[in-house]
């Protein structure tokens, strides 16, 4: 019998359905309340769209952390990580907060985007001086809204933050890009205040002006990256977990939720095994858990089961993982979001645009640069000394048909070996590759390692509708997300489309908001405030030669055939 099985009549307190960091921040704070939680997880290691793959035993990748904000001595995710006793086990490496983190470009202007809003405010208002007040009006209208976002997540209630502004409270309900028209800023000063599209995955006319704030002001907090790379904070995740009698099952897929009379009541394992528990939160896909793992009309409202089944996703995203058996030179400690126009909107739209009327791709019109081995540089597994590992990511038209797919993997497609499918990707990955040489100059020769990981590479691991890492662009009312309680009793979703957004810092947020839903205290704001419900006493000693990818297999599977290792 497989580890699977071992569940059969098994009863938990709490079971979570996958292992992105919102279902381990939900799982851990469980587990350190005193309840027996199980993590169940269908891929072959935890963390999601946090997690590493690993490639000539030289080479690790991160799959989605590229950087993270607010984790100074007050951020809100050293506090995640202080509440479970774990934040000295995850060391955060600013990335150069004074020159900047972030590097714009365009074919008239360069912006390096630094630590502070006033700061931020200045350099945009040097590359923009005929729209100085424009640029004002738009960073007096951001901070306030974003001000009051984080006072919302610090336990302000949202009717006393309307009752102080109604004005700045009625900006959660509009997008960016009517701010961006209110402000009165021209195509070039919207491409550089909305240059990191990348990450939320949607043009201004698409996300929440809230959630661009709020992403803005995380980053101009002091941008950072976790040393030893992603899994290292979702391995401090598991240690939580298991310390404190959680338990995490990799390589265990559910294949249903099991409701009864309006109760969550367990879930059904892949070979039949049904484990029991009456509270179930599920960290998979939104769409997927109402239309599939609870079974559609079986269980939700007619109305909400059809507004999940039309709602548009956001962009998905191609990455090109490339290493070098050279150092690049003059290389900041920064990302680099590339344009090759000054209007992002419109050169994003002509490539939809020419894709739709002629099925031909000529051109990448933006492309983000993410380069490990500069923000954790040194680190062992990033990289053998004297070589580079950076990632390249560019939006592309969506849905499979693009890459010669009738489907994507989530409807059981042989989609992998199709020939063309294979030249699609040859074809982006060059493209990728020429776009990137245009802003570095000449590599191609010494690359010593590429691949590409499509929209639907992504579907296939993470099991998210549409390949993106970004939730849903659209339910029912523009902007609109599910809370993370539901219809059913004792079901919570967690996750990139909830309400609290997608990206490290908001699937955390998620996480700690289903928690203090559960528990019927406001978490976060505690955790902030430096209350700890985990003890350090009881995590396990680190070893000589740990590995996070290894401690994020599960204690059942840790020593497993099949892990990859470095060196």
């Amino acid at each position: 019998m497989g580890d699977q099985m071992q569940g059969a009549g098994e009863r938990y307190d709490a079971i979570v359905v996958g292992s992105g960091v919102g279902g381990l921040v939900t799982a851990g704070y469980l587990a350190a309340d005193g309840r027996r939680v199980l993590v169940l997880e269908q891929h072959d290691v935890a963390g999601g769209n946090a997690h590493v793959f690993r490639r000539r035993r030289k080479y690790e990748f991160d799959v989605g952390t590229h950087y993270l904000g607010d984790c100074g001595p007050d951020g809100m995710l050293p506090a995640v990580l202080s509440g479970l006793g774990v934040a000295d086990r995850v060391r955060f490496r600013p990335m150069d907060n004074d020159g900047g983190f972030d590097r714009i470009i365009t074919p008239t202007a360069q912006v390096d985007v630094p630590a502070g809003w006033d700061r931020y405010r200045d350099r945009i208002k040097a590359a923009l001086p005929a729209e100085a007040d424009a640029v004002d009006r738009f960073v007096d209208l951001a901070t306030a809204v974003a001000g009051a976002g984080r006072a919302s997540l610090l336990g302000t209630p949202m009717v006393e933050l309307f009752r102080r502004s109604p004005e700045t409270m009625r900006w959660n309900r509009r997008t960016l890009g009517q701010a961006l028209d209110h402000c009165g800023l021209s195509a070039k000063g919207r491409t550089l205040l909305a240059a990191q599209a990348g990450n939320y995955g949607a043009l201004p006319a698409d996300v929440g002006f809230a959630e661009h704030v709020t992403m803005m002001d995380h980053y101009l907090r002091g941008a950072y990256f976790p040393e030893g790379g992603g899994q290292t904070l979702v391995a401090a995740f598991v240690e939580a977990l298991e310390a404190y009698g959680g338990e995490l099952r990799t390589r265990c897929e559910v294949r249903r939720i099991l409701v009864e009379r309006g109760r969550a009541t367990g879930v059904e394992l892949a070979d039949g095994t049904r484990v029991s528990a009456p509270l179930v939160v599920s960290n998979a896909d939104y769409r997927r858990t109402v239309l599939e793992l609870c079974g559609g009309e079986e269980t939700f409202p007619a109305d909400l089961v059809a507004r999940t089944r039309a709602a548009r996703m956001r962009d998905a995203v191609v990455a090109v993982y490339v290493a070098l058996d050279t150092e690049l030179p003059g290389l900041p400690n920064a990302n680099i979001w590339w344009h090759d126009s000054d209007d992002m909107e419109g050169a994003q739209a002509g490539m939809l645009d020419r894709w739709a009327r002629t099925g031909t791709l000529d051109r990448i019109p933006q492309l983000a640069f993410s380069f490990a081995s500069v923000k954790d540089a040194g680190s062992p597994a990033v990289c053998p000394p004297g070589h580079s590992n950076f990632q390249l990511l560019t939006i592309l038209p969506p849905g499979p048909a693009f890459w010669g797919a009738d489907g994507g993997p989530l409807t059981g497609e042989p989609y992998r070996r199709r020939p063309a499918y294979l030249a699609r990707k040859r074809e982006v990955t060059e493209l990728v590759l020429d776009t990137a040489e245009r802003v570095l100059g000449p590599f191609r020769d010494r690359i010593t390692h590429v691949e590409a990981a499509t929209p639907l590479t992504h579907e296939r691991y993470i099991r998210a509708s549409g390949g993106t890492p970004y939730g849903m662009a659209g339910w029912g009312a523009r902007g609109q997300r599910p809370d993370v309680r539901t219809d059913v009793e004792g079901l919570y979703v967690v996750g990139q489309n909830t309400r609290h957004g997608s990206g490290m810092a908001g699937v955390a947020a998620g996480g700690m908001a289903a928690v203090s839903h559960i528990l019927g205290r406001p978490l976060l704001p505690e955790v902030m405030s430096g209350t700890v419900l985990g003890d350090p006493a009881r995590l396990p000693r680190r070893a000589p030669g740990w590995d996070p990818l290894q401690v994020s297999r599960g204690r059942a599977r840790r020593h497993a055939k099949g892990l990859a290792r470095i060196g």
